[in-house]
């Protein structure tokens, strides 16, 4: 259904773009060094700077900028998406391509192009882009009320994968997807013969397996109609991180609940844990010196306490802290969570708890690969055990690895909170997993994450 515009208009946006490119940067030479020059406090250039170093760059430019704005996903058209996210993904895209322009050639090339070329250019870029989105939406549904670009579709079904769905088709009519007829239960003796009488271009069929023996009469019925015949899988009831399709020798997989974090976008993620915990290592050591030798002579005991955690894919490993509770803590009580004015307790572990300075060892386990700055927090393998049987979808938060800090965290679920809030916060981290979102998720530690009323 979203291929066919996922194409053209995957491949139109792109040309537009590099157009535009080209177009700002040919503008942006004559604004600055005539329309503006000497304007406003700006240098006068009696006369202008060579004009062919700048059209040299365009071939670059175009490339850079194409690359850049994929990488970011500003051609993503496989997803409906709102205008601020479409608005914001452009900005922040070009924000950042336009970062890295000016740093290659500041620092690769001897030449010095004008920063106000470069500024006027960014803004034309951005002002240009938008304008063509919003213009060409405009068109589309313009062209979809005169029935010149309009798909003409049937849904056959139920249930709230389709409701949502026909709601999305309605809200975005610049797709030019036009559902003509939605047929529903009680009509689903009639659904052949209305289909064939209608001729639509693509029938959607979201039928409950309650009534298979209705989708498979549809399907047998429209093999050999020319139309598109889709099918919206019931199978909601079992998602909790999402699903992706897959073909291996030619049979189609549905996968389930898979991990968002493969290929590069695992690669970026380890890139960050490495240089970001490699670099709070070496700043902190200082800190973690002091920290280790106030721990050594305020209780009995090492400095640092290893316990077995879970992490990914439910591999465990020895997570460190620094021990802010008595040698034989856990010989009476056996494993327990800790709780508010626990007595095990040490006095200086106290401090360190409630500003969880204790946590800072683990950028060592972050650095030898057991776990993420971000991710849920890892738990030990006998409330594994235990809280798996008790809260659904507990054991999806073990598809990436544990973290420092988390979703989870700097929303206040830590410590003996509800344990249901918490797998909400960790499923919601996977499913929206980003770069981006961790950037934000470190940002937001500093404030809400180590100081903290449940941190104790």
């Amino acid at each position: 259904m979203m291929k066919r515009y996922q194409n053209s208009a995957g491949a139109l946006t792109r040309v537009a773009d590099v157009m535009i490119v080209v177009a700002a940067w040919l503008l942006a030479y004559p604004i600055r060094f005539g329309l503006l020059n000497g304007v406003a406090g700006l240098p006068f250039y009696s006369t202008a700077p060579e004009e062919s170093k700048y059209l040299g760059l365009l071939p670059f430019m175009m490339v850079l900028w194409s690359g850049c704005f994929h990488f970011f996903g500003v051609y993503r058209f496989d997803r409906v998406i709102r205008r601020s996210t479409e608005i914001y993904t452009l900005i922040r895209a070009h924000a950042a391509t336009l970062i890295l322009f000016t740093a290659l050639t500041f620092f690769v090339t001897e030449y010095r192009f004008s920063r106000g070329v470069i500024l006027i250019y960014g803004a034309l870029v951005l002002l240009f882009c938008w304008m063509f989105r919003v213009g060409s939406r405009k068109v589309l549904r313009e062209l979809k009320k005169k029935g010149i670009f309009s798909t003409r579709i049937i849904a056959v079904g139920e249930g709230p994968d389709l409701e949502y769905m026909l709601s999305q088709l309605g809200r975005y009519p610049e797709l030019g997807l036009d559902v003509v007829r939605v047929i529903g239960p009680a009509d689903y003796p009639r659904a052949l013969e209305w289909i064939r009488s209608e001729a639509p271009k693509s029938v959607l069929l979201s039928i409950p397996v309650t009534h298979r023996e209705v989708l498979d009469a549809l399907v047998l019925g429209l093999k050999d109609e020319s139309m598109d015949v889709q099918i919206i899988p019931d199978y909601s009831s079992y998602l909790a991180l999402g699903a992706a399709s897959e073909s291996f020798g030619g049979v189609p997989l549905i996968v389930l609940n898979s991990s968002p974090l493969f290929g590069y976008q695992a690669w970026l993620k380890r890139s960050m844990d490495l240089v970001l915990s490699g670099i709070g290592l070496l700043i902190l050591s200082p800190v973690l010196l002091v920290l280790a030798i106030l721990v050594k002579f305020t209780s009995r005991g090492p400095v640092l306490y290893r316990q077995e955690r879970m992490g990914l894919d439910g591999a465990t490993f020895l997570m460190l802290k620094f021990r802010s509770m008595r040698q034989d803590a856990e010989d009476a009580t056996g494993a327990v969570w800790a709780k508010e004015n626990d007595n095990r307790r040490t006095a200086f572990g106290t401090f360190l708890r409630s500003t969880s300075l204790d946590e800072l060892p683990q950028l060592w386990n972050v650095f030898a690969g057991d776990m993420s700055l971000v991710g849920p927090r890892p738990e030990r393998p006998v409330f594994v055990n235990k809280f798996r049987h008790e809260i659904p979808n507990y054991m999806l938060r073990h598809r990436v690895k544990t973290g420092i800090t988390g979703w989870a965290q700097i929303n206040g679920w830590r410590g003996d909170t509800s344990l249901v809030k918490r797998i909400e916060c960790d499923i919601f981290y996977i499913r929206n997993w980003s770069l981006w979102l961790d950037v934000k998720i470190l940002f937001w530690t500093f404030f809400r994450g180590f100081v903290n009323r449940n941190a104790y």
